[in-house]
């Protein structure tokens, strides 16, 4: 029996190239042998601080891979210099159970995350797109920036965050990756201006509103992942066409949840998941003038995807990618 591969972020960021792994994502989001059950929560009590949250999120595709990625959340890591959210996957062989491998996920999380919504942006953000706004200067950010490059030509991505020399050094990581980057200092401007939006922060007030949003933008809500949490406004989700990875958790996150519960929109107004979208039972975008919105919270299917590439178990066709 060959011995179980270990791979760390580094190892992981090499194996995962932004054309394979949307195509990786893509195939095991529309694979009819996919399943995701739910995710479970656990509080561990820390001691001298506050509760930490364990999170475990598998996923499978039948007679292929089982995957298992561990989250951990712990609130008060920031004090003392360390990451508050931490993660690891195993991935098994899914026709004997044999481990094949387990690695850090940090990194896999945050490209998988940007490889969902660029694969959703390639059927709802307009062929013309110029200019991106990356709204956050997280461990997500860069990615995003990345991968939605990787499915429209920018001609220009702004990057705005509340700490305006974090977003000047991420502007200055993508301008020595050959894009054209600046940061935007008034985040209202770059909203008005914006032809596709990915916001990726832990805001628990609205940052993009919706009558600033221009007809045939694309919006790409990604940070705000609880009920507490919130990325957009009632203007901007009761007025365009929405998308969600998953109906059953997005709908838990704050920018839905919220509007949901005040009676601004109601379940039904979602259009499609993310499945029937890159399968093509949903057409996607249907005008140049619609707005749109895609609110992502998480899939262990893309977990499931990208340990399946960064392990080498199977083949992933990337033409066109």
């Amino acid at each position: 029996m060959t011995s179980p591969v270990l791979l760390d972020d580094a190892a992981v960021a090499a194996a995962l190239p932004w054309g394979e792994l949307i195509a990786a994502v893509e195939a095991a989001v529309t694979d009819p042998d996919g399943a995701a059950p739910p995710r479970t929560v656990h509080t561990v009590p820390v001691p001298d601080a506050g509760d930490a949250s364990l999170l475990m999120k598998p996923g499978w595709i039948t007679g292929e891979v089982i995957g298992v990625k561990v989250v951990t959340v712990f609130p008060d890591n920031g004090a003392i210099g360390r990451p508050t959210i931490q993660a690891g996957l195993l991935l098994f062989d899914g026709r004997h159970g044999s481990l094949i491998g387990c690695c850090a996920a940090n990194e896999l999380t945050t490209r998988r995350t940007a490889a969902a919504s660029a694969a959703a942006a390639s059927r709802l953000a307009r062929d013309d797109v110029r200019r991106l706004l990356v709204v956050g200067t997280g461990a997500l950010a860069p990615m995003a920036a990345r991968a939605h490059a990787h499915v429209r030509p920018y001609e220009r991505i702004d990057v705005w965050g509340r700490r305006p020399e974090r977003a000047a050094a991420l502007v200055d990581t993508l301008r020595t990756e050959g894009f054209t980057a600046d940061v935007c200092h008034d985040l209202d401007a770059g909203v008005a201006a914006a032809d596709v939006i990915s916001t990726s922060t832990g805001s628990h007030e609205p940052l993009v509103r919706g009558s600033l949003v221009r007809p045939g933008t694309h919006v790409d809500l990604v940070g705000a992942f609880n009920a507490t949490m919130r990325e957009s406004d009632d203007a901007l989700v009761g007025n365009a066409s929405l998308f969600v990875d998953t109906r059953s958790d997005a709908v838990l996150a704050g920018d839905l949840a919220s509007p949901i519960a005040d009676g601004v929109i109601t379940e039904d107004v979602i259009r499609a998941d993310l499945a029937e979208l890159l399968s093509g039972a949903h057409p996607g975008r249907s005008d140049d003038e619609e707005i749109t919105v895609f609110k992502s919270v998480g899939l262990a299917l893309e977990d499931v995807a990208a340990a399946r590439l960064a392990f080498g178990v199977g083949e992933v066709d990337v033409s066109g990618s």
